[in-house]
């Protein structure tokens, strides 16, 4: 059955490769099932609730990119596009949550539309191949920065980010902490860096995962033998499951169906819808491409077999995390630590997908897991993808400048769609300056989305 449901030997694969691919990619974003509730607690909506809410649409979102798509990517609301939920569109604009929720659903709609009719499918094939080679590149880097910020190997200080230190560390965030708090869990940060890139090197199967679960028991010591302390003021907590409430799902009603159209038809609010739409296209584009470049999935032209039925899914699923009640559901670059153990088919999103819904009664397990013991996954596959950098030509520079352009935007600006706008835009603007056009053979819809993308700078 799962041979006829997923095409397993056609793709090279079996189902213990794809299952284990499911459990580490699993592994590497269940963070959003504590970040997601957290941020959206601060619009006022209730906690609980919204972890259930992060579940079902992570649930529902993932085995639609199983059978829609057949592709090993996983979705779960946003990272960035909660944080502009809370702080910027209910905290800074105003709009109560249920408004802002109504946002991202009237998004959901649009993009249903958009991916029916063939244009996102058209945006993401008129996008040049080392241009896409650039976004997996790009990625790569802003992943890897990610879980270095995650672990607190990288923090804020004088020179906007550097290498931590507990002076440092104490001066960015304005507490008094010490070794036994956020120094301890650097240092094992670190030491998972290690260990996973030696089970790499050594090609052990399932070595992120094996990397992300050592480091957590290697936590898990360290909390035992005293040498970490848990702060909850900091924001360090107890890396043993707590299971004193129980297995209960908390319920979802709070935040369910919770959608307000009185009010949707003014300037600012068609801004906000616009904001969700473009950020969530293109960040969705981006990982599309880096993850599918990465594991060699683009065909000879750069395009991704099958992509409708991806694009399909992420609309869907950001449509019915609205209703459920959580903001912008969208496919995860997490999903690279999944393909990077090989991952290939809708297998491994059926596994991470199954594992979204235990979550809902293990919530205890997972939400133990830390964000240090994650980190060097992060990184370890942010390697990975950098890897992607030897299918750009570098031998012109009309090509190559954009590309680097693209690459250093995404970590540096913090955003996948920001990589994308620069990217386009300095292609399209060096080489019609340049007088390669004609040479290229640049699409009109690449001229349409710099235009896009200069407007977007200026009005928003």
């Amino acid at each position: 059955m799962l041979e006829k449901l997923f095409k397993l030997k056609d793709n090279n694969t079996d189902v213990r490769t794809e299952v284990l691919a499911g459990i580490t990619t699993f592994m590497t974003m269940a963070y959003i099932l504590a970040v997601n509730p957290s941020i959206l607690a601060v619009a006022g909506m209730d906690q609980g609730a919204v972890f259930t809410a992060t579940a079902l649409a992570s649930l529902i979102g993932t085995l639609l990119m199983a059978f829609l798509a057949n592709y090993p990517f996983a979705l779960a609301p946003g990272m960035g596009l909660n944080a502009y939920f809370a702080y910027t569109v209910v905290l800074g604009m105003g709009y109560e949550w249920q408004v802002a929720l109504t946002a991202v659903f009237v998004e959901g709609i649009i993009f249903i539309i958009l991916s029916l009719t063939n244009v996102r499918e058209a945006i993401f094939n008129a996008i040049p191949l080392n241009l896409k080679a650039a976004v997996s590149v790009g990625i790569g880097l802003f992943i890897a920065f990610i879980g270095l910020q995650n672990a607190n190997i990288v923090i804020s200080g004088a020179t906007l980010v550097e290498l931590f230190s507990v002076d440092g560390y104490n001066l960015a965030n304005g507490v008094e902490a010490g070794f036994n708090d956020v120094g301890i869990t650097v240092l094992l940060a670190v030491i998972g860096v290690a260990i996973t890139g030696i089970l790499v090197i050594k090609n052990i199967k399932g070595n992120i995962l094996w990397g992300i679960l050592i480091t957590w028991i290697l936590g898990i010591i360290c909390q035992l033998a005293g040498l970490y302390v848990p702060n909850p003021e900091l924001g360090f907590y107890g890396l043993l499951p707590d299971f004193s409430n129980g297995l209960s799902v908390p319920s979802i009603m709070p935040v369910l169906g919770k959608l307000q159209f009185g009010g949707i038809f003014s300037l600012n609010f068609i801004v906000v819808i616009f904001a969700f739409l473009f950020v969530d296209m293109f960040d969705t584009i981006g990982t599309l491409i880096g993850v599918a470049s990465k594991a060699d999935m683009l065909d000879k032209e750069g395009k991704l077999p099958r992509i409708k039925g991806a694009l399909l899914a992420d609309a869907v699923a950001t449509t019915a995390g609205a209703v459920l009640g959580t903001t912008t559901t969208t496919t995860f670059v997490e999903s690279a630590s999944g393909v990077t153990e090989g991952g290939k088919t809708g297998l491994t999103s059926v596994t991470t997908a199954i594992l979204f819904g235990l979550a809902l009664f293990l919530s205890p397990i997972f939400l133990a897991i830390p964000s240090f013991a994650t980190a060097p996954a992060l990184i370890v596959v942010g390697f990975y993808m950098l890897t992607n950098v030897v299918n750009i030509d570098f031998s012109d520079i009309s090509e190559a400048l954009p590309c680097y352009i693209c690459i250093a935007a995404m970590p540096f600006f913090y955003s996948i769609s920001e990589g994308i706008s620069m990217g386009v835009i300095s292609y399209v603007a060096l080489n019609l300056l340049t007088g390669k056009v004609k040479e290229k053979k640049i699409s009109i819809l690449m001229y349409v989305l710099a235009v896009l993308f200069i407007l977007k700078y200026i009005f928003l």
